[in-house]
């Protein structure tokens, strides 16, 4: 074979094995995906470890938290920040809940100068509030949450940590004359307070994401990405669902979108065989 068509052929299986990779999912090193580790939950309870090096094979390399409480999984932030090197997971950010309703370690009301220690000493970027309980949805403790929610961001601030705070549906339930999405967004600071827009529960909600970009742009750096069954209207793996996240992810600009985390809560299959199905839909984009 002359040495031209040897190259041209090696070029061409090149090639070929890059497609291949990132249709799989592998070699995605250069914008590892990123996933919240509740997904996985069951199997973190078992095995942190282990979970986090399945999920660095399946090449989700960055993650963002649940259930801090003073401890990450009864971890110290030394031994957690061992663990992490071990596997190659790098954390973004984390959640945490009020305190107001489940009292606990590491909520905004209880030990959060401690747990903006312990983000910061693991390298995360963001805190996120990440869940109202039932109880804790009543115009009383609606209005106090501007408060609350701009006292935990000016301390985790002085650490070079985001604040943000993460929707489910029942947000957009009215408040007043508007809604309590609504509410947060407009008597919190825009440079404090950010919002990490869950993309099933806004459209579940029946609100577009598109308008709330549009309407306070560069507020929602962080999203959750998960799609939406037809019929159902369940959880299920992204790309599988209803859910036109090519139009979502046009306006990410305009959104202010930093870092997208895929998750599901729940699924009719093993977590991993889901999460490697959602991984290998969204090799197929450019997100």
């Amino acid at each position: 074979m002359k040495r031209r068509h040897f190259i041209q052929n090696l070029s061409i299986g090149a090639a070929a094995l890059y497609a291949n990779k990132l249709f799989t999912g592998i070699g995605r090193d250069s914008d590892p995906l990123a996933v919240q580790l509740y997904s996985v939950r069951d199997a973190v309870s078992k095995n942190l470890e282990g979970t986090l090096e399945r999920l660095a094979g399946l090449g989700y390399k960055n993650i963002e938290l649940y259930g801090y409480n003073g401890t990450f999984f009864g971890k110290t932030a030394n031994e957690f920040k061992t663990i992490l090197g071990n596997t190659g997971i790098k954390v973004l950010s984390s959640h945490h809940t009020t305190g107001i309703a489940m009292k606990g370690k590491g909520t905004l009301s209880d030990g959060w100068d401690k747990a903006v220690e312990d983000i910061h000493a693991i390298g995360a970027e963001y805190m996120v509030c990440a869940y109202l309980f039932a109880n804790e949805r009543t115009p009383e403790i609606y209005k106090s949450l501007p408060v609350m929610f701009e006292k935990a961001a000016t301390a985790s601030k002085a650490a070079g940590i985001q604040f943000a705070y993460h929707n489910h549906d029942f947000e957009f339930e009215k408040l007043g004359d508007t809604l309590a999405y609504d509410f947060l967004l407009t008597n919190t600071p825009a440079d404090l307070v950010k919002m990490e827009m869950d993309l099933y529960w806004i459209s579940k909600a029946g609100q577009d994401p598109i308008q709330y970009f549009e309407k306070y742009p560069g507020r929602f750096h962080l999203w959750h990405v998960k799609d939406m069954e037809a019929g159902t209207k369940a959880i299920t793996e992204v790309g599988n669902g209803t859910i036109d996240f090519d139009r979502i992810f046009k306006a990410r600009k305009k959104a202010g979108l930093k870092y997208w985390f895929v998750e599901q809560d729940s699924s009719k299959r093993d977590m991993f065989e889901s999460l490697t199905i959602s991984r290998d839909n969204l090799a197929k984009k450019s997100y």
